[in-house]
């Protein structure tokens, strides 16, 4: 039986930063994290989506966890085919993912950024979570096979945001790329009555690792800001619903990672604590008078301060 590992999609993103969860005294940079980090056993960075990580951050970060902690990365925006602002390139380059020059450089940056997570067995996986308008096909194939080639070595996830790729007839085909690529499929809970909706199928590709990742289920995902699309508080129903499937996953393979992603103040942080607790092993540090969701304790609230270390950038204006 694997390892199933509950987090949230950051740490530090100012909603959760504001609401309160982290305590007076755990406020600054290495405070927070070494608090989530007694929580939690994984965490996503989705910072490196929005700019390029950093060799110092991720050497703080892994100074900063206890040995089993792991971190899921997300790929810089650039090597997923999103939209990259000029600002955060190095060096001045341009944004253009079509010139071999600039590909290779942010590449070989995003690499020396992750590295001293790798070094100290505290990278987790490598995310690519693909635009929503790249399809199930022959280019969406050559896109996935590039970014495998290039990250050989690495654990590897992948996200579609397209449904075409888990459509039925295609869904066979989409799993055997991403296990000849060694990369994990990403599957997803969220809302399933839009066109953009991606089925919440769990395929296992790889061997090593199964992540899950929990998005909310707001109607208006497609078109709400970033708060309407994920301001979501699951209940133990819904979790209750996943834990059978989560603990088949966690027979297939050796980590099973689930992640939340309801970024709308303490929420990821309280549907986390609360999956803990369905699973059978509420979250270290939980108050056991606390108030009930669906009879498991949830965790106590208290003070917190401004972010700026890691997790997610506020405000931006792409999916996270």
């Amino acid at each position: 039986m694997g390892d199933i590992l509950v987090g949230t999609c950051s740490w530090t993103d100012r909603a959760l930063v504001g609401s309160g969860w982290y305590p007076v005294g755990r406020r600054d940079a290495e405070g927070r994290l070494r608090y989530y980090a007694e929580r939690f056993p994984v965490v996503e960075v989705d910072a490196s989506y929005y700019a390029l990580p950093s060799e110092r951050n991720s050497r703080l970060w892994a100074e900063r966890t206890p040995d089993g902690f792991v971190f899921d990365v997300k790929a810089f925006s650039l090597l997923t085919g999103h939209p990259t602002r000029s600002a955060v390139m190095p060096d001045g380059l341009p944004p253009d993912a079509r010139d071999p020059v600039v590909l290779d450089e942010v590449w070989a940056r995003f690499a020396e950024g992750i590295a001293p997570l790798r070094r100290s067995g505290r990278l987790g996986s490598v995310l690519f979570q693909f635009p929503p308008w790249l399809r199930a096909g022959a280019r969406g194939e050559e896109v996935v096979e590039e970014c495998a080639r290039r990250a050989e070595g690495w654990p590897l996830a992948v996200e579609f945001r397209h449904p075409s790729w888990w459509e039925a007839g295609r869904a066979e085909a989409t799993s055997a790329l991403l296990a000849r690529c060694a990369m994990a499929a990403v599957g997803v809970d969220m809302v399933q009555s839009l066109p953009s909706s991606v089925p919440p199928v769990t395929p296992v590709t790889s061997p090593r690792l199964s992540v899950v990742r929990f998005h909310g289920r707001s109607a208006a995902w497609g078109t709400g800001s970033k708060e309407d699309r994920f301001r979501y508080a699951y209940g133990a129903d819904e979790l209750g619903a996943w834990v059978p499937r989560l603990r088949r996953l966690a027979e297939r393979v050796e980590q099973v990672h689930v992640l939340f992603n309801t970024c709308c103040g303490d929420a990821s942080v309280r549907a986390a604590e609360l999956m803990d607790g369905l699973l059978g092993r509420p979250a270290e540090g939980a108050s056991a008078d606390g108030p009930l969701a669906g009879g498991v304790p949830v965790g106590r609230s208290s003070a917190g301060g401004p972010s700026s270390e890691g997790g997610r950038s506020p405000g931006d204006p792409h999916l996270p």
